[in-house]
């Protein structure tokens, strides 16, 4: 068991998310830096499924009643233990029974993942433990978490895999998170109605990111993006960057009116009325979730065979960082 004593400021329980009922309206959810909480798990032995801890700007405290192995990826952050020792990020880490953890301020990045071997036991919903505070589903009760808050600890740990501390992932197979990315996209499906003027601007200059940047999607403001004249489908309404109706994918971007760019992500509905201009590739919105104000993005159109071929050198790090944790 894991009591919370501070919550930290946007803490909440995640996994892999709930796949398979977006059609019902009900987003995935689950870690926005899939990448570093996977990572996380893999490194004290969780199956790769296991949930565990999002932190957003500033992290917990929590107390643990058993001994057992944690990990901390993701953005740079302090950790440390009983108020002294300091935990290294990337790494396995051995807390004895009645030891507390405090997870500071991020100083580079905008979340961090806590994965305790077994993982949060919390009720799965729909398929997963994550949770999605618009519909109060998953995680403690559909909410973040608060101070009083007792965590069970499970026993999703992989088959041959021991409780083990020091495992470090080396610095070549760690993220960087800096103030100005490059976010690739496959444009579609509705980037036809983009004026060519429009489409040149939104690859070519850089959007910056906003205060309003959080689970259900980032707001980035830069240069304003004209559509295409048309007669408006009846439905649509006279909006140019209106349709009568659309499926999101995760990871979509939309230009409502032109004005302010919006990329959707995991807490995000699942569909609408605005033009989709193109889809951050799965690989980039790992990096995307570690963005915040004011940090910018340089948005590059690339192919459905570039993306796919991002997603396996990513699998390919996983695995590595898998491996030596099986070592």
């Amino acid at each position: 068991m894991i009591e919370i004593s501070a919550p930290g400021l946007h803490s909440s329980i995640q996994d892999r998310g709930r796949p398979g009922f977006y059609a019902l309206g009900v987003p995935p959810s689950g870690a926005l830096d899939s990448f570093a909480h996977d990572a996380a798990n893999a490194l004290v032995g969780n199956d790769p499924d296991a949930a565990g801890i999002e932190v957003t700007f500033l992290g917990p405290t929590m107390t643990f009643q058993v001994t057992t192995v944690i990990a901390v990826t993701g953005g740079e952050v302090n950790v440390s233990l009983d108020g002294g020792q300091r935990v290294p990020l990337w790494t396995s880490q051995l807390v004895r029974a009645g030891q507390t953890v405090t997870v500071g301020t991020m100083h580079t990045g905008a979340r961090a993942y806590i994965a305790v071997r077994g993982g949060i036991d919390t009720p799965v919903v729909m398929g997963s433990r994550s949770t999605y505070t618009l519909s109060g589903l998953g995680g403690v009760e559909g909410r973040t978490l608060k101070a009083g808050d007792k965590l069970p600890i499970g026993t999703a740990v992989r088959k041959g895999s021991w409780l083990r501390a020091g495992v470090r992932v080396p610095e070549e197979l760690r993220p960087d998170y800096p103030t100005e990315q490059e976010i690739r996209v496959v444009p579609g499906l509705c980037d036809y109605r983009l004026a060519a003027e429009a489409t040149e601007k939104l690859y070519s200059t850089p959007y910056e990111v906003t205060v309003e940047a959080n689970r259900t999607g980032y707001r980035f403001q830069g240069e304003p993006l004209t559509f295409v004249a048309r007669e408006a489908p009846f439905g649509a309404g006279h909006d140019p960057s209106n349709v009568v109706n659309l499926g999101y994918p995760v990871g979509s971007i939309q230009v409502p009116s032109g004005t302010e760019l919006i990329c959707l992500l995991r807490d995000a509905v699942t569909g609408g009325g605005y033009a989709t201009i193109g889809t951050v590739i799965s690989a980039d919105l790992d990096l995307m979730a570690q963005s915040k104000a004011p940090d910018r993005a340089m948005f590059r159109p690339v192919d459905v065979e570039t993306a796919l071929a991002e997603r396996a050198v990513r699998a390919r790090r996983l695995a590595k960082i898998s491996d030596l944790a099986l070592a």
